[in-house]
């Protein structure tokens, strides 16, 4: 389905057209030699088809983001019971690669020392140490890695000493200072609980149509939440923070505040199990209440596959809305905020019948065109590889997805935004920033079983920009869990906030993006620090990145 003006509009067709950025695959171009393997086996383990995510981390401090692929593991065929994931050929390794600045990347994987182990599934970041350097957190099965950036190039593996190794199958994870005492903790999305043994069998018992198990076959996995203790070490508090009380089969996980009360809470995204909302109780505690909020089911009271999702403001009301997708004849979920309560608005926002033929894994709100209004970006295909034996119009590779935000409803903006959206993918993990610093966001795109995909945002809309990046003092040091307001001089005010989460097993840019439009000043820019302070700032003009740094106690 493409992009479709009313009748007999061909001039507006062209003009919309116009107006919107084309993105290129400069993937070739940038020197990424990865490839992701997921080791497949004839044995259809699930933890084959859910890999792999990527982050933008800037681990060398020189403004500039550069790329984390997280990939799997070689696997036997069959696994031995107890069995252990090999990382040890070199095709199996993550792979960092530093952004030299002119467009291309160089892999420094060996000399940063983040090759991995186990099978790998996603990545976080924050500077959890509040050094000024950003951390990285690997996430997979059957552990997970804490990287402390040493700030030479380097890391180090500190996760014994951190206590954060956690167990199990971990899928995404996020860094927020929930309890907003000025250091990171770290929340951990578990799947289900799932091994190499028993070797379910799924599927037709017929050559070619044995299939990756669906969620139901297995037991909800509970949470994994650890406070920072600010000497290195992390306090395992997830049974009495609340999170083990509410187990789910969780695949995304993106933070905001839903009810602007100044203290973060965590939206979880479950597969064939209700969606999840833990709101943060202050007292360093949560309670889920995805049910009375509204964000548990579908319209039709229905659960759905939910993989990769996002909380923000898309209608420009200044509270966070929510965006989980699916699978195929499911259609992705929009829910609208209001006032702390959310509405499904699949339908009416237009995305319902944009959806309901796509599978969908990393996904952002994120401005494209720099018009103002946030579109919806999501990474395309289906969890089974031989789905089409069974559904044969379903697809398991499938094009990008661009929604054009056009003042609260979406259009399908694909067929216009350039051929990078024409070549079909088993894509998963997607993560979302200015790699090149010119005021367009990017993306990168891992692809399970095959090799990534980078996105650079041509621009030219002739819109303006501002980016906001937060620096705390008695906050945290990346500032994550500050809220921005923004209200430029013409266009619509704007609410950001500041985290690395969201999409799917992926870790974006820190920095706040905002498009304004025509406007090319901004008149206040106000910053809610979680410690309570409220800094502003005005007469601002755009097109350029803003440091701002929380003023000290």
């Amino acid at each position: 389905m493409g992009f479709r003006p009313g009748p007999g509009c061909v001039l507006c067709a062209m003009a919309a057209a116009a107006s919107l950025p084309q993105f290129a695959d400069i993937t070739s171009s940038t020197g990424i030699g990865f490839r992701h393997h997921s080791s497949p086996t004839s044995r259809k383990y699930l933890i084959e088809s859910a890999t792999g995510g990527v982050a933008m981390i800037d681990y060398d401090g020189d403004g500039r983001l550069d790329l984390f692929f997280v990939n799997g593991a070689r696997l036997t065929d069959p696994m031995p019971a107890g069995g252990q994931p090999a990382k040890s050929d070199p095709r199996y390794w993550n792979r960092l690669y530093r952004n030299q600045g002119d467009g291309a990347f160089t892999d420094v994987t060996l000399t940063a020392g983040v090759q991995g182990r186990g099978y790998g599934m996603g990545a976080a970041s924050g500077d959890f140490d509040n050094d000024g350097r950003t951390d990285l957190y690997v996430t997979g099965f059957p552990s997970n890695i804490l990287y402390r950036n040493n700030g030479d190039g380097t890391f180090t593996d500190v996760t014994r000493t951190a206590g954060v190794s956690g167990g199990g199958w971990s899928t995404s994870a996020a860094f927020l200072d929930y309890d907003r005492d000025g250091r990171l903790d770290l929340f951990v999305a578990r799947y289900v609980v799932w091994d190499f043994e028993p070797d379910i069998w799924c599927g037709a018992r017929k050559p070619g149509y044995r299939s990756y198990c669906h969620p139901d076959q297995f037991r909800p996995a509970s949470y994994l939440a650890f406070r920072n203790q600010g000497d290195g070490t992390f306090a395992d508090v997830s049974a009495s923070s609340g999170f083990g009380a509410s187990p789910g089969k969780g695949l995304g996980i993106a933070v905001n505040d839903h009810d602007r009360d100044g203290w973060p809470d965590i939206l979880v995204a479950n597969d064939s199990y209700p969606q999840q909302l833990f709101h943060n109780r202050r007292d360093g505690t949560f309670e889920e209440i995805g049910l009375a909020a509204g964000v548990a089911y579908d319209e039709d009271g229905n659960t759905y596959g939910g993989m990769g999702v996002d909380f923000a403001d898309y209608d420009n009301d200044g509270w966070p809305d929510v965006f989980v997708n699916a699978l195929a004849l499911q259609r992705y979920a929009l829910y609208r905020n209001e006032r702390g309560n959310f509405q499904y608005v699949s339908t009416p926002s237009g995305v319902a019948q944009i959806t309901r033929l796509h599978s969908g894994w990393g996904a952002k709100f994120v401005d494209t065109d720099n018009d103002g209004w946030r579109d919806l970006f999501v990474a395309q295909g289906h969890v089974m590889d031989n789905i089409e034996l069974t559904q044969p119009n379903t697809r398991y590779r499938e094009p990008l997805l661009l929604m054009r935000n056009r003042g609260g409803k979406f259009e399908d903006a694909s067929a216009h935004s350039g051929r990078a959206f024409e070549a079909p993918l088993a894509a998963r993990g997607a993560a979302f920033g200015d790699l090149d610093n010119d005021g367009a966001v990017d993306i990168a795109i891992n692809s399970n079983n095959g090799a990534p995909v980078i996105l650079r945002n041509g621009g030219r809309t002739g819109n303006h920009w501002l980016a906001v990046k937060t620096v705390g003092r008695r906050a945290n040091r990346d500032g994550i869990g500050a809220r921005v307001r923004m209200i430029p001089e013409a266009g619509p005010e704007q609410h950001g906030f500041v985290s690395t989460a969201g999409s799917y097993l992926s870790a974006n840019d820190p920095r706040v993006h905002f498009g304004l439009g025509a406007a090319a000043r901004v008149k206040l820019l106000e910053v809610f620090w979680p410690g309570g302070t409220v800094q502003r700032l005005e007469n601002i003009e755009a097109d350029r990145m803003v440091v701002v740094e929380e003023p000290r106690p």
